[in-house]
């Protein structure tokens, strides 16, 4: 038996409307924005009771989607430090390619993008850089040249 897929890559967030706004702006569509809640819900994910929404975005016409999800109860637990660096053990970032990153990058700083480092070329094949967007979330970008 073989995976089929990977289906989402689930981020916890603590604004959900700002989160859909940012990666709606990177130019991922809202799929759809449900309640989760009750014991059988939070059964799956280890507690007796969940209350949370949630908002599935997609790449248009790709594979690849991101589950958003806001934590009302049980509140989410911030990490010790708030902003952690790139090389922080776990989920390290995401990666999305994208045909103008200098474009990019300016749609996506009204909604709270910060360069982790600095656009950087690559030999002769890529631009690239990373992020920082909401919550924290670290995305990397990459420009494929000529």
């Amino acid at each position: 038996m073989a995976v089929q897929r990977m289906d989402n890559i689930g981020i916890v967030v603590d604004d959900l409307d700002a989160a859909i706004a940012f990666f709606t702006e990177l130019g991922m569509e809202l799929e759809g924005r449900t309640q989760v809640e009750g014991r059988s819900a939070g059964s799956v994910v280890g507690f007796d009771d969940l209350r949370s929404e949630i908002a599935m975005m997609r790449v248009p016409d790709a594979p690849g989607r991101i589950e958003l999800s806001k934590y009302h109860s049980p509140r989410a637990v911030t990490p010790e430090r708030e902003v952690t660096p790139v090389n922080t053990l776990g989920l390290h970032r995401i990666m999305f390619a994208v045909d103008d990153l200098e474009d990019t990058l300016a749609r996506l700083r009204p909604h709270g993008a910060e360069l982790v480092g600095e656009v950087t070329r690559y030999e002769d094949s890529y631009l690239l850089c990373y992020l920082r967007g909401p919550s924290g979330i670290v995305l990397a970008l990459a420009e494929q040249l000529s």
